[in-house]
């Protein structure tokens, strides 16, 4: 690649740019536009129906909807779709999603730890704040804008001897400078607001504290230090969320009454 065609390169990247706010006010960079997230989140939402198992537990099933739907009323609606799809995985994964393009996965094992429905309300409006503040969009975004800085870099150290060990150290840089916080920043930031429209929606923000607890627990201590982690550490985790529950108890909503 010669100096135009790093310029070009340079030039084409900047341009694809677009800058946001998330809903914290945080400043983002999106490259993508909502169709085409909301296109390929519901062709991965199609695959991975196809490709795992879907629970037929109806009981199951209409706890998971109960709680999906006292939390979307107070949801901004989005652009490029107006329903949200729920669909339970009969999996032992203690785990829950949630796609651009209005589609969530809920794991069966995730009933095992998230014990009532107020802990249930705390994963998935979690889960819902990541599509709320284009996270996936702004993952893709950083990814791609990573991928084409260690182009350029590449070709300003063709003819140098110390290439493979300056790209292995940008590499490294990269993945543990850029992407991996970027992730805590996310994970943090769909905590909070999360927790917001859970406890809008009647549920008790307090009990997304004993979820993480009930997660530590589950996890067995098996988690990677924070700093290596796209998670916050389950002590931050908990910090965060108890202070932000202070702010948010006194809802007026009517409590849900959903039962598994």
């Amino acid at each position: 690649m010669n100096g135009l065609q790093k310029a070009l390169l340079s030039t084409l990247t900047l341009s694809l740019i677009a800058c946001s706010s998330s809903p914290t006010g945080r400043h983002q960079i999106i490259m993508f536009s909502d169709q085409q997230m909301n296109s390929l989140g519901a062709e991965s939402f199609e695959s991975m129906k196809k490709e795992q198992k879907i629970s037929t537990d109806h009981k199951t099933i209409d706890y998971v909807q109960c709680v999906t739907n006292a939390l979307l009323p107070y949801v901004e609606k989005q652009e490029g779709f107006t329903t949200w799809e729920v669909v339970v995985f009969d999996s032992e994964q203690v785990n829950a999603f949630a796609l651009p393009g209005g589609k969530i996965g809920v794991y069966t094992g995730l009933l095992k730890v998230a014990e009532n429905q107020d802990q249930l309300a705390t994963v998935i409006g979690h889960e819902i704040a990541h599509v709320l503040a284009d996270h996936s969009n702004e993952r893709m975004s950083q990814a791609q804008l990573a991928n084409v800085g260690l182009q350029v870099t590449n070709a300003t150290l063709n003819d140098s001897e110390y290439q493979g060990v300056a790209m292995a150290a940008l590499g490294l840089g990269v993945q543990y400078g850029v992407l991996l916080p970027y992730g805590r920043t996310q994970e943090s930031e769909a905590d909070i607001v999360g927790l917001e429209i859970m406890a809008k929606a009647g549920f008790n923000p307090y009990q997304s504290i004993d979820l993480w607890k009930n997660m530590a627990k589950a996890s067995g201590g098996n988690q990677p230090p924070e700093l290596l982690s796209t998670h916050p550490s389950h002590n931050t985790r908990i910090a965060d969320l108890s202070q932000k529950a202070d702010t948010l108890s006194n809802s007026n909503a009517k409590k849900p009454m959903c039962r598994l």
